[in-house]
């Protein structure tokens, strides 16, 4: 299993039992030294403000979703269930725009 930047998969994040929608953010390495992918997860509660994403309506999720970039972790790659899609590239774009803000990485070296 290989995922790439921007799919959207539902995975096992250890919350009640259940499999979330997460996008993955790994940058396409064919070679990873550990067998973890970088993902942000899909939420329907939406908190507006520079750590979420509002997302266009897929129809492989069943409600408007936004992604929630706060979220941001790492899992096994075996904790992913399935693919269930594909981000648009103008959402996998705003989505690194989110993520340069919550890390930080803005402003530069300090």
């Amino acid at each position: 299993m290989s995922p790439q930047p921007g799919e959207v998969w539902l995975a096992d994040l250890g919350l009640a039992a259940k499999t979330r929608p997460v996008v993955i953010v790994s940058r396409q390495d064919p070679d990873p030294p550990r067998a973890l992918v970088l993902y942000v997860p899909l939420t329907t509660q939406r908190r507006p403000s520079r750590y979420e994403v509002p997302l266009p309506r897929f129809p492989f999720l069943d409600r408007d979703s936004v992604a929630n970039v706060q979220g941001f972790g790492s899992l096994p790659a075996a904790r992913l269930e399935r693919k269930i899609g594909q981000l648009p590239a103008e959402s996998l774009k705003n989505l690194r725009v989110a993520l340069a803000f919550v890390l930080d990485l803005e402003s530069g070296s300090r």
